[in-house]
């Protein structure tokens, strides 16, 4: 198989892939070449896949989609990142995701601040028209 790993900006990985195991909403499945063409959606998580020299290699991915077609494998997220070890990619994917949440929440905030501040100004300006 083909395994290409694709974010917005780049794209992660494209090597040959002798088996790949992701975590979908309704657990965890495995593909290896001859298996039927399969479309999930991921959960964030550990992508595990053989390479084609039989080595296990390991991939932090945020939540996309993958799509297996007869010998090619596309997995699209947003966020991804590789490891040497799982231990080392797990360090480094609760740094990054825990940075990536705090800047969401701020963001959540600042918008929910400009949408009270809208509804706020159009209550005021139906009162005016109206009173």
């Amino acid at each position: 198989m083909r395994l290409r790993i694709l974010l917005p900006t780049r794209v992660l990985v494209d090597e040959p892939a002798l088996k790949v195991v992701a975590e979908a909403r309704n657990g965890s499945f495995c593909l290896l070449p001859r298996h039927v063409n399969f479309v999930a959606a991921l959960v964030p998580g550990i992508l595990t896949y053989v390479g084609g020299a039989g080595e296990e290699r390991f991939v932090a991915v945020d939540e996309g989609t993958l799509v297996k077609r007869g010998r090619d494998v596309l997995v699209s997220v947003m966020n991804a990142m590789t490891g040497e070890g799982l231990d080392e990619l797990r360090a480094a994917v609760d740094e990054h995701f825990r940075a990536l949440g705090e800047e969401e929440r701020l963001a959540r905030t600042a918008l929910s601040r400009l949408e009270a501040g809208a509804l706020r100004r159009l209550f005021e300006l139906e009162r005016a028209r109206h009173g």
